[in-house]
């Protein structure tokens, strides 16, 4: 069915959730485990459970049956950790309240995107925020994290981790690094992080570059603005750098869709059952000018949504590294003890209906990251192949009333 998009609130639903006490008394510990079964049972987008039978897994985590509320914790990410999805959590209650830092548009901490590496068990980066401690430490997208403070991450999960990053302004942490072969610690001060969005310039050749950092409330806003104050001067063609943009609210991103696609699906998202509702924009592109797309493995969740849906119109031509490949939508259930329950209910598919999750999307120009010597001496490949390409698909303009 239609959607029309402006229906659509934020990825993150939170949610009541009932269900009815069966006829036997179950201890608190007991009715913890069930309720969670029980939300997963009805809401989970995988209806095989990742190859587990649900009733079996309710049955072995209630024989013996847990008799304190720790041990009921215990059986709960027990029986979540058989599903292999990291998206799908218990949030204790400081960490389901954190949930609205992202949307406030600013955080305390080192300023780090992660998810879980199911294979290694340890914090995966998924991107710094621009201008972050993290980034100006040098931590790069898919570094993974083996300990914090000296305390190893193994078996951590994510939201824990994210929790040890945060701390007051001004103290400092120390994160042990891996990437590839290479580890190493590195110590970061903590700071607000304004959490950014959208920056623009005219750049020689008549290029306005746009670098979009994340998905917040205001920057479908931000974007049109720079659109038009391009426009004026004369833009000959737009580079849009989506690199390490780890996503944020699902609106933006069908928002901004709108300001380049004339009409047509933007995205769809496809339940358990198989039932789709298209996304879609109906209204008129600001712009028709030719558009290059940078990506990178930093990439993820809405901003390969956007991706997605400029690349499969033939709108964009996108050029870098394929994807990180986040394509869950996950909702978070308040449970009866004040915790959350995140969980994935639906997953996203493109125009052209491609499966963005663990696979990500592919660019129609590969071409590598800049390696740290070339950021060193400022020269930036994917940047370079963008006008390279712009400079042979644009056309000459003048600016308004020139």
């Amino acid at each position: 069915m239609k959607r029309r998009w402006g229906w659509w609130v934020v990825i993150l639903l939170v949610l009541s959730f009932t269900w009815a006490q069966p006829a036997l008394a179950l201890t608190e510990p007991e009715r913890l485990v069930v309720e969670v079964w029980h939300i997963v049972n009805r809401a989970y987008v995988d209806p095989t459970f990742n190859g587990h039978n649900w009733q079996e897994v309710r049955h072995a985590a209630l024989h013996p049956p847990p008799e304190t509320m720790e041990q009921a914790q215990t059986v709960i990410q027990e029986m979540l950790s058989q599903l292999d999805d990291p998206f799908t959590r218990v949030l204790p209650q400081s960490q389901y309240r954190n949930l609205q830092t992202t949307t406030a548009g600013e955080l305390t901490g080192v300023g780090l995107q992660i998810v879980l590496d199911t294979e290694r068990r340890v914090p995966l980066v998924v991107a710094p925020i621009a201008g972050s401690p993290a980034a100006q430490a040098g931590v790069q997208s898919e570094d993974r994290i083996l300990a914090i403070d000296g305390e190893s991450t193994l078996g951590m999960g994510m939201d824990a981790a994210a929790s040890r990053m945060r701390g007051l302004p001004g103290t400092q942490v120390v994160l042990t690094l891996e990437r590839g072969e290479r580890r190493w610690p590195v110590t970061i001060t903590r700071q607000r992080v304004t959490l950014p969005s959208l920056t623009w310039d005219l750049r020689p050749g008549g290029v306005g570059y746009i670098q979009l950092s994340q998905f917040s409330a205001g920057s479908a806003a931000e974007m049109a603005k720079a659109i038009q104050a391009l426009e004026a001067q004369g833009v000959r063609g737009y580079v849009l750098d989506l690199r390490n943009n780890p996503g944020g609210l699902f609106q933006a991103g069908l928002e901004i869709a709108q300001e380049w696609l004339d009409q047509g699906p933007v995205v769809y998202t496809v339940n358990r059952d198989g039932l789709e509702t298209e996304f879609t924009a109906g209204g008129q592109a600001l712009t028709a000018k030719p558009l290059v797309v940078l990506v990178n493995h930093g990439t993820a969740s809405a901003s390969e949504i956007l991706a997605g849906a400029l690349q499969d119109h033939r709108r964009a031509t996108l050029v870098g590294e394929t994807t990180f490949g986040k394509g869950l939508i996950q909702s978070v259930f308040q449970l009866s003890n004040g915790d959350g329950l995140a969980v994935s209910v639906a997953r996203y598919e493109t125009p052209l209906h491609h499966d963005i999750h663990r696979r990500g999307i592919v660019p129609d120009q590969l071409v590598p990251s800049p390696s740290e010597a070339s950021v060193a001496g400022g020269t930036d490949p994917q940047y370079e192949e963008a006008v390279a390409w712009l400079a042979k698909n644009s056309v000459p303009t003048v600016a308004a009333g020139g």
